[in-house]
């Protein structure tokens, strides 16, 4: 029940100090095993994707995180495990990990991924070159949807190194999804994944 009301908060926080509201575009909230994939602005991304989905796809959809950075403490570890249900993974790879398989599990039980394919923050313009995990997770499981999501100004309203949130309209832009096809190879895949959220960012 505690970890419910926290999990509550939160979201009630994040949506009242950024506004953000989910734009659904090419696509529909449905309650099925997805991956939503996101360009990577700050710690707070997976927490405001989290929030704005529908409460019946938030229960079924956990976050991939890092473990170096939210298991430096007894308050992250409780937070990401308990709070959010996130896939922890080392972004540093040590013999005997299987972050693919760690990633296969929930969705073989019909939960969601949150995932940031660039693999770190980036403060610039556009995106990071994709790392080729959601190709890999893709190969395994052909028929699962990657769903872009495009999040604007959250980097802002959370700079990076900095504790508080500074009150910023954000906003989230959800698209059209994308399917490996068959015999595609890597660098076509990720090329069209990288084009998908990329057509969702705003116009200035």
């Amino acid at each position: 029940m505690l970890e419910k009301t926290l999990a509550s908060l939160f979201c009630s926080i994040i949506r009242i100090l950024t506004g953000a509201r989910a734009t659904w575009r090419g696509t529909q909230p449905e309650k099925r095993a997805r991956i939503y994939y996101a360009n990577h602005r700050s710690h707070g991304d997976f927490v405001l994707i989290w929030a704005i989905l529908p409460p019946a796809l938030r229960a079924i959809t956990r976050p991939v995180a890092g473990a170096e950075y939210w298991l430096r403490s007894r308050l992250r570890r409780y937070l990401i495990e308990r709070v959010f249900h996130g896939v922890l993974i080392n972004r540093q790879i040590k013999r005997g990990d299987d972050p693919i398989g760690a990633m296969l599990a929930p969705l073989a039980a019909g939960e969601s991924l949150i995932v940031f394919p660039e693999g770190t923050r980036h403060q610039g313009d556009g995106i990071l070159p994709f790392k080729s995990g959601i190709h890999r997770l893709a190969e395994k499981r052909p028929e699962t949807e990657f769903v872009p999501v495009w999040i604007e100004n959250l980097g802002r309203a959370i700079p990076k190194g900095g504790m508080l949130v500074v009150p910023l309209l954000c906003t989230v832009t959800i698209g059209a999804p994308v399917t490996l096809e068959p015999g595609e190879g890597r660098a076509d895949f990720l090329t069209r994944c990288q084009d998908a959220l990329l057509a969702l960012e705003p116009v200035e």
